[in-house]
């Protein structure tokens, strides 16, 4: 049994036996969006516009995630990746430049490794990848966001994430009240990805064979366990271009949308 919630303006796909909600503005090279943990389309609300001046530009909500089908039993990342290349395929947009954030990042690796034929490039902002973050003990506090939804608390979960892992403390106070909802309403699919067998892993060796354009970005505010994971794809990926949001933290397309909106026109114009 699956559910699902079907919203007025929003567009549906059948991918690989689920309903994926998308939307899809714009002409020219395709540009696909992937949000992280917790979120949905809407967290790429404000760089869609300025992204479509030059491109199309699909954003999607990622299975389990607000408007898209909830399948039950336990998940895997690799579902997401496929998931993303066949709504791709199916929409006609590849080649595509694939952009990720955090989780999404992590979808967006995965599919350079497993799927490089549907990507013209890729733009990755902070990927919490399992093996550079645990090195360091930066995983610990999950321990207890895990536990919080567990016990059914998903909004004090949530509360949790923001302010001890993800963008530091004080920081859900300032979030949107439809990203604090988003967020609470997604929690069970985070708990589902945190124990999927191949969460935020990727093929390294895999990896290491796409030659194509990288763009590895990274906040400036953003909190130092982040660092490794930069320096971790340096060493897989040596063509990737590394470009710091000096003023910015873990999701920058939300609070520096313009200098976002510029580094990803640049980067894809430069590599043309």
């Amino acid at each position: 049994m699956t559910t699902s919630n079907v919203v007025p303006g929003m567009l549906h796909a059948q991918v690989n036996g689920v309903r994926i909600a998308y939307q899809d503005i714009g002409r020219g090279e395709p540009l696909v969006l992937v949000h992280g943990s917790w979120g949905s389309h809407h967290n790429w609300d404000p760089v869609v516009r300025g992204l479509s001046e030059r491109h199309r530009v699909i954003t999607y909500d990622r299975r389990g995630h607000s408007d898209s089908e909830r399948p039950t039993g336990q998940g895997t990342f690799a579902e997401d990746v496929a998931d993303l290349a066949a709504l791709m395929e199916t929409l006609d947009a590849a080649p595509a430049w694939v952009i990720g954030n955090s989780v999404g990042a992590v979808i967006t690796l995965q599919l350079a490794a497993a799927r490089p034929d549907v990507l013209r490039g890729v733009i990755v902002h902070e990927p919490p990848l399992r093996a550079p973050l645990s090195e360091g003990g930066a995983d610990a506090p999950l321990t207890v966001v895990l536990d919080l939804i567990r016990a059914g608390d998903h909004s004090r979960a949530a509360e949790r994430f923001v302010n001890d892992v993800a963008l530091g403390p004080g920081a859900w106070a300032q979030l949107p009240e439809q990203m604090r909802a988003t967020m609470t309403d997604n929690a069970p699919t985070y708990l589902d990805e945190e124990l999927a067998p191949d969460s935020r892993t990727v093929d390294e060796a895999a990896l290491a064979r796409f030659a194509g354009p990288v763009l590895v970005t990274f906040g400036g505010q953003s909190p130092p366990i982040f660092l490794p994971v930069v320096h971790y794809l340096a060493r897989l990926l040596p063509q990737a271009h590394r470009i710091e949001y000096a003023g910015a933290g873990h999701i920058p397309h939300v609070t520096h949308p313009e200098e976002f909106v510029a580094t990803v026109l640049d980067f894809c114009s430069a590599s043309a």
